[in-house]
């Protein structure tokens, strides 16, 4: 009995704890000053030029509920909270069952958030699920509901959701997919906008009509049930024919939302940004996007792609000395996918490897005219299996051959027994100092880019070497502000010297060889085709795998980065490197165009010497071939070639 007694007196206590904590939150959250109910995604992004080119539920975009479809209305309310005119802004019972449910199931298989409380998370930044997140989330739905009607709650809602595509709230929606006001959105166009906020990049007509029509057949029956329209009415909007817009009203790019996406993935992670909109009213976003660059880049994808609808794309163009942004595609139409490849997905990068690995041996001692043989050779480990890589197209110098020779041709004998003279610590050294954070596996492919790496990394990495060794942070945002014009943010202009700048000079006149005809012998070099059409002096690099095809290349002044691939990694066309080759070049000369060249100054501990650019031999001026090669002072090739195939132990050839 004294037990009982004492389990009553507890949970009294705790009845009378919960309603003293419900009593203190309901007054907390009335007399607390009024939320901004305005104040969800209202983001104003700016561009290099301080112009306008994107904006979320800003208040020009901004419907009265009077001026929303009944239809918009009531799809929502039948989809998403059918009781939203009746509970204080959490819905008890469906909370109930839908707990229910989700034991039974063991996982969760629904929901019950309220229009009040989706309205609420919309406050912040992120979702993160953590538990002061929950309750914070909770307060506002107070706050709201304590503060304003219902009526005011649903109008804040509709105008601030993220319908897809970078369209937010109804106003901006209805013009993008039906290029009308809200107010005249048919039965038909409304339950099917009204499906996509639960996924936009899943339910989208734009981006997959069959399971769009799916959704919408599921909110036209809960309209039905819920007693707003006739069964009549619903089959007939089910069966309508409709008609997509799927532009903006500017700035209608397919691509430019992958910039936005990235810039807005970059915002979160910046600590002295608040985590809600609350605190902020609004924000000003000021980005490094350069809208002609972005253009271009998405006008050459378009026509040089135009003869296989699957093959993906993606690039970026980056200014090397401060890590800036400038232009950014992860994918050739955000309408159809919003997977960002430039900076989520990593691939196999192919020879793009090979400057990591040729600048480690330069800092090593070697040289541009430092010799292997390009023969066809099986390496043999102990505790490996035989490894006999293939050079393109099965071409072999059958003799001694320069690290430039190399470079230009992209031999992959050369690189293997590169790497194995020095030990793959060397080239994964020099690859984590420029900003490389992949796992890079010590297998005798590594040279060759068999490793998996995103393109935001490699186009970092580059950059260190067009910025003749300092190591730059890549960035969207310079700068942003609250609505107020208050400074929230600055990009640090931040800069560490993490490989030696002379010998980055030499690396980089090296990787001119690509496309210099004096290359041109028992082979081609890889883009000799640019030979006649750069009208500017550029590093470059390609790399070919079978399933991916890369074209980096940079001056003092851009870094830009072509891949292009299939999304389920089949096997690349025979013309991919002519279309990535193309894309490339198209760009970054436009971003040049008017230019003077960006070339590099010479160090004063550098010395130039006349050399056969395929044995790297010194000649004089009289030779047929000669090319004008960079070396450390005291580092200058001899007459007699120092060939290095003799100190590897663990090779033979076939």
């Amino acid at each position: 009995m004294k037990h009982l007694k004492k389990l009553r007196n507890i949970c009294l206590f705790g009845i009378l704890g919960c309603f003293v904590l419900f009593i203190s939150t309901i007054l907390y959250a009335k007399f607390s000053p009024k939320l901004e109910i305005r104040a969800a995604n209202r983001l104003v992004l700016y561009d290099s030029e301080d112009m306008v080119f994107f904006h979320g539920s800003d208040n020009k975009e901004w419907a009265n509920l009077s001026d929303i479809s009944s239809n918009v209305i009531n799809a929502t309310i039948s989809t998403e909270d059918k009781n939203f005119y009746k509970h204080k802004g959490f819905d008890i019972l469906r909370i109930l069952k839908a707990t229910y449910i989700n034991i039974v199931n063991r996982a969760t298989k629904q929901g019950a958030s309220t229009i009040s409380q989706q309205y609420a998370k919309n406050l912040f930044l992120d979702f993160d699920k953590t538990w002061k997140r929950k309750w914070d989330e909770a307060l506002y739905t107070i706050r709201l509901e304590a503060n304003y009607s219902k009526d005011e709650i649903l109008e804040g809602y509709l105008n601030t959701i993220n319908y897809g595509h970078g369209m937010y709230g109804i106003e901006n929606a209805s013009h993008f997919y039906f290029n009308k006001d809200a107010k005249d959105l048919t039965l038909a166009e409304a339950s099917i906008l009204v499906g996509v906020p639960k996924s936009p990049s899943n339910y989208s007509p734009l981006v997959n009509l069959e399971i769009a029509k799916k959704r919408q057949k599921i909110i036209l029956d809960l309209m039905v049930s819920n007693s707003y329209i006739t069964r009549e009415e619903a089959d007939k909007a089910y069966n309508e024919e409709l008609q997509f817009y799927g532009k903006k009203d500017e700035n209608n790019s397919t691509t430019l939302m992958y910039y936005q996406d990235a810039v807005l993935n970059e915002l979160k992670n910046i600590s002295s940004i608040p985590k809600n909109y609350t605190q902020t009213k609004g924000l000003k976003i000021y980005t490094n996007l350069d809208l002609k660059a972005q253009t271009e880049l998405e006008k050459n994808i378009n026509e040089s792609l135009q003869d296989d609808a699957e093959l993906q794309a993606a690039a970026i163009m980056m200014k090397p000395d401060t890590g800036e942004i400038v232009a950014l595609v992860g994918g050739r139409d955000y309408n159809t996918s919003q997977y960002n490849r430039a900076t989520t997905a990593k691939r196999q990068v192919g020879s793009t490897m090979k400057p990591y690995l040729y600048y480690a041996a330069l800092e090593s001692g070697f040289t541009t005219s430092s010799s292997f043989t390009s023969e066809k050779t099986t390496f043999t480990f102990s505790e490996r299996d035989d490894y006999s890589p293939k050079n393109y197209n099965e071409k072999y110098a059958n003799k001694a051959i320069s690290m430039a020779t190399a470079v230009s041709y992209s031999d992959n004998i050369y690189a293997v027994k590169t790497n194995l003279f020095l030990g793959s610590d060397a080239m994964i050294n020099v690859a984590n100092r420029v900003g490389i954070t992949a796992k890079l596996e010590d297998v005798p492919s590594l040279p060759l880019g068999t490793n998996e790496i995103s393109m935001i990394e490699m186009t970092a990495g580059y950059a260190a070497f067009a910025n003749l060794g300092y190591k730059v942070i890549p960035h969207l945002i310079r700068k942003v502000e609250d609505e107020n014009g208050n400074i929230l943010y600055e990009a640090p202009n931040s800069k560490s010297l993490v490989l030696n700048s002379s010998i980055t000079f030499i690396l980089n006149n090296m990787l001119t060889a690509t496309y210099d005809p004096l290359y041109i012998d028992y082979n081609y070099p890889t883009a000799i085709g640019l030979a006649s059409k750069l009208k500017h002096t550029y590093s470059l690099k390609s790399g070919t795998t079978d399933t991916d095809e890369w074209y980096i290349g940079y001056n003092k002044d851009i870094v830009t980065s072509v891949w292009l691939g299939y999304d389920d990694n089949k096997s690349i066309p025979s013309k991919a490197p002519t279309y990535a080759q193309n894309i490339w070049y198209k760009s970054i000369e436009s971003y040049e165009e008017g230019k003077e060249d960006q070339w590099y100054e010479r160090p004063d501990n550098v010395s130039a010497v006349l050399v056969d650019p395929i044995s790297g031999q010194i000649v004089d001026e009289n030779a047929d071939k000669k090319k004008l090669m960079y070396f450390i002072k005291g580092t200058e090739p001899s007459n007699s070639q120092v060939v290095f195939d003799e100190k590897l132990n663990n090779s033979r050839a076939e």
